[in-house]
């Protein structure tokens, strides 16, 4: 056992020897997790919901990229702590936030350098729906609830027509009546 214990530090440069924890666990900095969850996860495969929107990227270098917003509050910038990191020079390192507040998603300017904008309108917080694109400096998105031709019937589409129907009946039977 003493054997392989050297053999295995020899393997190992001093900067990649990490410090292990209780029974051998390996412990990572956040930079190194983020790193390994996202080549773990790839982006492209997410599906947009109501429940899990997505930011999609559409300016070169994050074009296709795709980040799901869970619940509650994501930060967005260039620092490697942020929970979606932008490698843009013209995002700020703590550029921006997006709320989760009970399903309406807001996003938050953080008194970035290059502003953030939804549909091209310059904002310090708007709330978010589908189809909106939002810029942080130079790097662009679109926030998706739902696929491009995802023709699912909401709620207020079944009331809608229900109603419409019933005028539609009502108004036979006063004819014929």
């Amino acid at each position: 056992m003493e054997g392989r214990r050297s053999q295995d530090t020899t393997r190992h440069s001093p900067r990649h020897h990490r410090s292990a924890g209780p029974q051998g666990t390996q412990l990572f900095r956040a930079d190194e997790l983020r790193a390994q969850t996202e080549q773990a996860a790839p982006t492209g495969n997410r599906r947009a919901s109501v429940a899990e929107p997505i930011l999609e990227g559409t300016s070169p270098g994050i074009e296709g990229h795709r980040f799901p917003l869970r619940a509650g509050r994501q930060t967005l910038g260039r620092r490697a702590d942020n929970d979606i990191v932008l490698d843009d020079a013209s995002v700020s390192s703590s550029h921006a936030w997006i709320l989760n507040q009970q399903g309406q998603h807001v996003i938050m300017n953080m008194l970035s350098t290059n502003g953030t904008f939804v549909n091209d309108e310059r904002v310090h917080e708007a709330s978010l729906k589908h189809g909106d694109r939002v810029k942080l400096g130079q790097a662009e998105f679109v926030f998706l609830t739902r696929e491009a031709g995802d023709r699912r019937v909401g709620v207020r589409h079944w009331l809608v027509g229900a109603l419409l129907l019933a005028g539609i009946v009502l108004a036979f039977t006063l004819i014929r009546g």
